[in-house]
């Protein structure tokens, strides 16, 4: 169904960037918000990716969204942790 005001028919797959510093744990931490709310999220299927000069590093989760409510909690949740640095 597609939502009023989004070009999104729900559900459907939507890959979310996440952007942090370099740290280990970093990938779990994005891992563990994901999942709070997308349940059926697989980890497995990160996708990670180092900047060139290999001070961050880059995480796509892509998730089964079910609402625009859905993503603008999950990123929020994601704006919210102190390592990461941007989300997209």
């Amino acid at each position: 169904m597609l939502e009023a005001g989004t070009l999104l028919a729900f559900p459907c797959p939507f890959p979310i960037k996440v952007l942090g510093r370099r740290e280990p744990g970093f990938a779990q931490q994005v891992a563990t918000i994901v999942l709070r709310h997308a349940p059926d999220f697989e980890p497995a299927g990160i996708e990670m990716r180092p900047s060139r000069a290999g001070k961050y590093l880059s995480v796509t989760c892509t998730v089964r969204a079910v609402s625009r409510e859905q993503l603008d909690a999950l990123y929020q949740d994601l704006c919210d942790c102190p390592a990461v640095v941007m989300v997209l």
